[in-house]
């Protein structure tokens, strides 16, 4: 009989484990849980040290070409224990068909349409939870949201493209520190935007003007999550160049360039919105809303004049078009070149901040483990935080990946246990407190990966990749092996790593253990 064994929760599996057991020993009185019990055998744990490095993340995957991506993070975050970060937006836009100024409308040759554009801004819709006082709240923002970073908005002369231009059999893909390549000057009006996430910026009052640039009327904007709600959602407003997008867009509407979308996203291949600065706040936006209303767009606001003569109005038209952020778009990332020190800690940061590097045996190790006559019952590790560190923004979790020895060209791929156990939290890594509520560590439990490695059934030839969580790491189904490194998840955590100096908190991998008597 095999000398390490992991015994499945799965039904059939137990079953078979029972017949098993019982065939090499008859004194077997059952199986409970993960843990052997009987006359014949006892159970136990071993504690093994393991290592833990700080991993530096140069750049992650940050498109949403080779992969779905519904979340994107703007704004600056500064926190002395980690990366200062300035996450920046670029997206396509998206225009609608049959864009016309005077929709088509032929006027006598007495008279003449003057066109002013009223107000054009970029409007970025707030992710909110309504509060107990029925007011909403803007959820999603970490940092130091009373104070403004810069905003500024380019054109971008960077084509994105669904095909690797190198290899055209091959999808694209955009990294968090790419550069994309400016064309003209800033977007916006004002220089150094200033921008602070306000959750009262729930209306925008739109004033029309005449060719003169007489108040004709008010038009007021607001928002909302569903037809019936009366409560306004906050929203971000950027004010642009109204010349500049008059010359840009309008001037253009019945030209080449707004002929079809392949067309225009040759001529205006997209937009830049970059966050610069060194205090702020970031915040998450939802670029994928069903709500198109809710949708991130670029908002055009105009007014028409109809003149006789050039002095008789005769009419005044109010339009406006929308212009959703659709399509291809990429989260950039500046991350602060910091080095930590080699010390009793490990830094882990979203973005394109830091991972831990952890080593779980040498070849010594697990000839040793080999060489008992154990079933193993489970095998977790456990990283506790250090709670001296900043810990106002830590992850609700993190998250364990396999990583080979390649440097150059590296592969990467799930635990075993992320899909054997994947409809019981697969290796968890949820952040748990201690008794007086502080936070205070992750466990993982990784005992089918741990048990085929000191059987013998796989070699150990990777090394454990820990990291913030993000949604997407999670495999999707059994069979789903390959892991997918992104993550739009800025928090970050301190955790004590194996220095001895750490005492019982220092990171180890405990084994839990049945032995023959």
């Amino acid at each position: 009989m095999r000398k390490f064994f992991r015994k499945s929760i799965y039904l059939g599996f137990v079953l078979s484990l029972f017949i098993t057991i019982v065939s090499c020993e008859n004194d077997f009185t059952g199986v409970e849980s993960n843990v052997i019990s009987n006359t014949k055998f006892e159970t136990d744990a071993v504690s093994v040290d393991v290592v833990a490095e700080n991993s530096p993340l140069e750049r992650i995957k940050s498109d949403n070409i080779s992969r779905q991506i519904s979340q994107y993070l703007l704004g600056v975050y500064t926190n002395s224990d980690y990366e200062k970060i300035e996450a920046s937006i670029v997206s396509q836009i998206s225009i609608p068909s049959g864009l016309s100024v005077l929709d088509g409308v032929i006027y006598g040759a007495d008279t003449t349409v003057v066109t002013k554009i009223d107000t054009v801004f970029l409007k970025l819709p707030y992710q909110v939870t309504l509060n107990d006082n029925n007011k909403f709240e803007i959820d999603s923002i970490f940092g130091d949201k009373s104070k403004s970073f810069n905003l500024n908005i380019y054109r971008s002369n960077t084509y994105i493209n669904v095909l690797n231009p190198s290899d055209p059999s091959k999808t694209n893909s955009f990294y968090s520190d790419d550069v994309f390549e400016k064309t003209g000057s800033e977007l916006n009006s004002e220089l150094n935007f200033p921008f602070i996430p306000n959750e009262n910026d729930t209306m925008f009052v739109i004033k029309r003007r005449l060719y003169d640039d007489t108040i004709s009327a008010n038009d007021t904007l607001k928002l909302f999550n569903a037809t019936a709600s009366a409560i306004p959602i906050p929203f971000a407003r950027i004010p642009l160049n109204k010349d500049t997008f008059k010359e840009l867009f309008l001037d253009k509407f019945e030209s080449g360039e707004f002929a079809s979308q392949d067309a225009f996203n040759n001529y205006f291949r997209g937009i830049i919105i970059e966050a610069t600065g060194n205090e702020g706040s970031l915040t998450s936006f939802n670029f994928n809303n069903t709500n198109s209303t809710l949708a991130p767009s670029l908002e055009v606001y105009y007014t028409n004049t109809v003149l006789k003569s050039g002095a008789i109005v005769l009419d005044t038209i109010s339009k406006n078009n929308s212009f959703p952020l659709f399509g291809f778009k990429v989260n950039t990332f500046k991350m602060e070149d910091k080095v930590y020190p080699v010390n009793n800690e490990i830094k882990i940061q979203g973005t394109a901040g830091s991972e831990g590097s952890i080593t779980l045996f040498d070849q010594n190790k697990i000839d040793e483990l080999s060489a008992n006559n154990w079933l193993i019952n489970d095998a977790t590790l456990t990283f506790y935080i250090n709670q001296s560190a900043d810990t106002t923004h830590v992850p609700d979790r993190l998250y364990l990946y396999k990583s080979d020895k390649n440097i150059l060209n590296p592969s990467f791929s799930q635990i075993k246990d992320a899909t054997s156990e994947g409809a019981f939290g697969g290796i968890g890594g949820f952040l748990t407190r201690d008794s007086n509520g502080k936070k205070e560590k992750y466990t993982f439990k990784i005992t089918d990966y741990v048990s085929d490695i000191i059987s013998g059934e796989i070699a150990y030839e990777s090394i454990l990749k820990l990291k913030v969580y993000n949604p997407s790491d999670s495999p999707v189904s059994a069979g789903d092996v390959d892991f997918r490194n992104a993550s739009w998840n800025p928090k970050a955590v301190t955790l004590f790593n194996n220095s001895s100096a750490n005492g019982v908190k220092k990171a180890a991998l405990v084994i839990s253990f049945s032995e023959k008597k």
